[in-house]
């Protein structure tokens, strides 16, 4: 069981849980687990943080086969910039390891943006707070479990 895990069991949120053996010499994790669970990568997102001027962490969550575009995600924020946290000071704050950061069940509550396009998705996949671990939801229980917000903040 994870953080994430048990925020979505106490939520009684509508969710699926799927893992698989993870290759830690794999180039993307994101890309893995699409690719070991048979996953269209387009509905399986990772989870990205990002810093603002002032220091505030934000999270966002955007599909594995695109990259955050920074400029948009300032914006939805409504700061003047971000740029990608650093990996320790995302650990600290979420409570989990990079590759393996759940935008669900962090140790802080940050403010969250998912890209828009995971509403086109029935459901969408995301890191469930383990490498090898991934949760199917819908976008909306998403959003909703986490106070996130939607943004059109992912680029291909």
């Amino acid at each position: 069981m994870t953080p994430a895990l048990d925020l979505l069991k106490k939520a009684r949120a509508d969710h699926r849980v799927h893992s698989y053996a993870h290759d830690p010499k794999a180039a993307s994790y994101g890309l893995e687990a699409a690719e070991k669970l048979g996953l269209d990568p387009q509905q399986v997102f990772k989870t990205l943080l990002a810093c603002t001027e002032k220091n505030e962490l934000l999270v966002a969550v955007v599909p594995v086969v695109g990259t955050l575009d920074l400029k948009a995600l300032a914006h939805a924020a409504g700061v003047k910039k971000c740029e990608m946290a650093d990996p320790t000071a995302a650990q600290r704050a979420t409570g989990y390891l990079v590759g393996g950061i759940s935008p669900l069940g962090q140790k802080k509550r940050l403010r969250t943006f998912i890209d828009t396009s995971a509403q086109t998705f029935a459901t969408i996949h995301v890191s469930a707070g383990r490498r090898g671990l991934e949760v199917e939801l819908t976008a909306a229980v998403l959003a909703q479990c986490t106070q996130g917000s939607f943004a059109v903040i992912g680029k291909r």
